[in-house]
């Protein structure tokens, strides 16, 4: 079975390099567009993992987080920030949310695939 996986992210031209990268590896995506699209489209449905950006409008990735992980549903989830933040306590701020993982963008697809592989065990 296909692991199916969220992303989030205001970026359109980003949503894509990730939604290539991801999808090119065999797994499903899915894209919203902010942080309350990303929460309405995961209360509906359990997905295998959540990759999402920090700085967004409506809702920002660490609302989002603490929404998520207030719903039985969405527990275990793995959520992975992919941001340009690479502060520490912003950082700490994430992983207090909620957050398994962070990774800085730029990013490389390769290093998407193996973090996705990792939390996924596929």
């Amino acid at each position: 079975m296909t692991a199916s996986i969220l992303t989030v992210d205001d970026s359109a031209s980003l949503r894509m390099a990730i939604r290539i990268a991801l999808t090119g590896a065999g797994y499903a995506v899915t894209e919203a567009v902010d942080g309350a699209d990303g929460l309405a489209k995961a209360t509906g449905t359990r997905f295998d993992m959540i990759v999402t950006d920090l700085n967004m409008p409506n809702m920002d990735g660490l609302e989002m987080i603490r929404a998520l992980r207030q719903q039985p549903a969405q527990a275990g989830v793995p959520i992975i920030f992919l941001s340009t933040e690479s502060d520490a306590d912003m950082k700490a701020q994430a992983k207090a949310a909620g957050a398994t993982g962070w990774l800085v963008k730029p990013f490389q697809p390769d290093q998407l695939i193996r973090v996705a592989q990792k939390v996924l065990g596929k």
